[in-house]
């Protein structure tokens, strides 16, 4: 081979190295391009790189896309929401169930100074809701948001309804601002029930509830989780806060500074020497 770069030579020693216990044929890193294990080496310690690997395959990541989840630490969240799943499904969905749900999420691409209320950050949540989807991981499709439930003579709303791909279930979101309460398992079992009987086809498994809260104890979650009969998931959700969102410029900020022409400082003139660095 001709025409190789010092840098791409490191690389490839840097993946000798990394992967030469294994069998690397049969291995994620093998199936993955060569940019996104370039990314692995770079930004991920040995430990972490084959579950970030084999995360980045099945959910068919874009390098930018893995490069958020590692600098969102990914592995230190994915499976930590605290569930009743050994309690409410099957056993052959428990563990599978489980893996989806992270804690806390990071929903930092909304405008916090503008959340105030439930319905304000469930807005702003469909407005972004790409990075929504991202942030909920592989196999969340969206349904609706203030999905309308009609029990009895009363309609009841859903802040947020998904389905989801891989486990055939119905997803049933609920935000709430403040932290975890034991009431809220009670409110999010009615849901279920009624998404169970109005809206799941036989087809489809168990439907499955996500509380998202400010904060909350674990014990508390796990006391009012002990004997709720539908399968639920607590977990917290993290915003930017509005004290440290107004440092930080906006997209078309950014983009007004990168058209703006360069100055220099007034005790600074360019260099004669081409050659010069600044």
């Amino acid at each position: 081979m001709k025409g190789l770069s010092a840098r791409n030579l490191r690389y490839m020693r840097d993946f000798a190295a990394a992967y030469g216990e294994v069998p690397i044929w049969q291995q994620p890193v093998a199936k993955l391009p060569w940019g996104h294990n370039t990314v692995l080496l770079d930004r991920v310690p040995g430990a972490d790189r084959l579950w970030y690997a084999q995360a980045a395959l099945a959910g068919s990541w874009s390098r930018s896309v893995l490069v958020h989840q590692i600098e969102t630490k990914l592995h230190e969240r994915q499976g930590k929401a605290i569930t009743n799943f050994r309690q409410t499904l099957p056993d052959d969905q428990q563990e599978t169930a489980a893996n989806l749900f992270k804690d806390p999420y990071l929903l930092d691409f909304v405008d916090a100074a503008d959340i105030v209320h439930e319905r304000h950050l469930e807005r702003a949540l469909i407005e972004k809701i790409k990075e929504l989807l991202l942030e909920l991981g592989t196999g969340f499709a969206f349904v609706g948001s203030q999905y309308r439930l009609a029990v009895g003579d009363k309609d009841f709303f859903v802040d947020l309804l998904f389905y989801h791909t891989k486990l055939h279930s119905y997803v049933v979101v609920d935000l709430k601002m403040g932290e975890f309460e034991p009431e809220f398992a009670g409110k999010m079992n009615f849901y279920l029930a009624a998404v169970d009987d109005l809206v799941r086809s036989d087809k489809d498994n168990l439907s499955i509830g996500l509380l998202l809260c400010r904060g909350k104890n674990g014990l508390v979650v796990e006391y009012a989780l002990r004997d709720v009969n539908k399968p639920i998931a607590v977990a917290e959700y993290h915003v930017l806060p509005p004290a440290l969102s107004g440092h930080f410029p906006t997209p078309e900020e950014l983009a007004k500074s990168l058209e703006a022409p360069l100055t220099l400082s007034k005790d600074r003139e360019p260099s004669d020497n081409p050659s010069s660095k600044p």
